[in-house]
């Protein structure tokens, strides 16, 4: 059996929506995340010099819409227009063993707000339900703790940390990787 890809559908939560990308929305990523080092501290990408930058990522995204196996979600609250706060999406999959894995971050102004879990869990049942994921997995650096709390808050599994098997903005660093699968919901 193999994942069954559908492309980045419209998700809906009590408070959020996940939405594709627009070219439109690169001064939003720009302004409330993509700029600020505090939030691209521990990602692997730096944060955007300028619009433009955040418009050539946009530019890449949009694009890659056209295929069933790409999915990247900008993340926009209900009370904030259409005005993106920040994305999620599948960094990695695996089709034979049907994983995927997720990756995410949001503007430091919506942080500690439960945000980011409403999302993870409802991208969490999309790849169960609709692309029929056998294994949703995730990973942060350990210093990175609050990245963590949102995958156990969504009842992912902390399988255990790889020693500087992974390189982010901070250089190489330990991974605490987490991960739940379709029989353990």
């Amino acid at each position: 059996m193999a994942l069954k890809h559908c492309g980045t559908l419209r998700l809906k939560t009590e408070r959020l929506v996940l939405r594709k990308f627009a070219l439109t929305d690169a001064a939003a990523m720009y302004k409330n995340w993509a700029s600020d080092p505090e939030v691209t501290k521990f990602l692997t990408w730096p944060p955007h010099a300028d619009r433009d930058v955040s418009k050539a990522v946009l530019e890449d995204w949009v694009k890659s819409y056209e295929r069933k196996d790409y999915y990247q979600w900008a993340i926009v609250p209900k009370d904030n227009g259409d005005e993106p706060i920040g994305s999620i999406s599948a960094v990695g999959m695996n089709d034979d063993v049907e994983m995927i894995h997720i990756g995410y971050c949001i503007g430091r102004k919506w942080w500690h707000q439960g945000i980011m879990s409403e999302a993870l869990n409802a991208v969490m049942d999309f790849f169960f339900d609709k692309v029929e994921a056998n294994r949703i997995e995730s990973r942060h650096d350990p210093n990175n703790p609050h990245s963590g709390m949102v995958m156990k808050k969504c009842g992912m599994k902390y399988e255990g940390k790889l020693r500087s098997s992974d390189r982010n903005n901070q250089g190489i660093c330990d991974a605490d990787w987490y991960a739940l699968l379709r029989s353990e919901r």
